[in-house]
């Protein structure tokens, strides 16, 4: 297990350093407990609605492991975009408010979720023809903040992460070739609990080997500099109204639908 600092939103500068430092960083109570409340409820919902549709040994990140996929049509996920708890953070981790959110999803593991492989979520978006300028030698591109909707915990499959890999040029070992202490390096958290993270940061799913679904729901961004290639989200546009004026900035680049 990580020997983890969970820092509160009014330390901005302590989160930066160890985001910088780390690739992620854990905040508490980013949201009130109306926010946890109604994230969790829904969380459920899809999450019920996912398996009803989709059996273990089908689930799309392996055995009894599901990514929720695209949510942000969902109010229960829109809340996310725009929390006076985060922002602030990003903002000093990029020094610019100009960058723009990709969306919201998340995903969550079942009771029998086998270790996954250590991984990241981003590939080399540089094709430097002499192999000089690789993904990890720019700051964050990518930033997903991971909202916890149940305690992590070593049992239940918290998420392992590997400190200041998010600019390693290392290859990501395999199963077979990881380490014991990096499959140990779980990340136990407190429900309620963000991880923001440089997608580029190696991290992996453990076994759960508890009797509870290990949840987290999530929102992305990406840099002022930077432009993800991707299908553009759809938001019902009452949720969009909802949205705070920076929040509807934010989501410049989703598709507006009237419901």
């Amino acid at each position: 297990m990580l020997n983890l600092e969970i820092v509160s939103p009014e330390q901005v500068d302590k989160a930066v350093t160890i985001f910088h430092q780390d690739g992620f960083v854990a905040v508490r109570d980013v949201l009130t407990p109306e926010q946890l409340e109604f994230g969790q409820a829904g969380a459920k919902r899809v999450v019920k609605e996912q398996m009803d549709a989709t059996p273990l040994e089908k689930a799309n990140r392996g055995y009894a492991r599901y990514s929720f996929g695209q949510q942000v049509h969902h109010p229960e996920w829109s809340q996310l975009i725009d929390l006076p708890t985060v922002l602030p953070i990003l903002d000093k981790i990029w020094g610019s408010q100009d960058y723009v959110c990709t969306g919201a999803g998340g995903d969550y593991s079942t009771p029998g979720a086998k270790i996954q492989a250590l991984h990241s979520d981003m590939g080399d978006f540089f094709k430097d023809p002499l192999g000089k300028v690789t993904f990890r030698d720019v700051p964050a591109p990518f930033i997903v903040v991971n909202f916890l909707m149940t305690e992590f915990k070593v049992i239940n499959g918290g998420t392992r992460f590997i400190r200041g890999t998010q600019r390693s040029r290392q290859p990501i070992p395999s199963l077979g070739e990881e380490p014991e202490w990096m499959k140990n390096c779980h990340v136990c958290a407190p429900v309620g609990t963000a991880l923001i993270r440089d997608v580029r940061t190696w991290h992996g799913g453990t076994p759960n080997d508890s009797d509870e679904i290990r949840i987290m729901i999530s929102s992305g961004y990406t840099a002022p500099w930077f432009q993800l290639s991707r299908v553009r989200p759809e938001l019902p546009k009452k949720l969009f109204n909802q949205l705070s004026e920076r929040g509807r900035q934010m989501c410049s680049e989703f598709k507006i639908r009237e419901s």
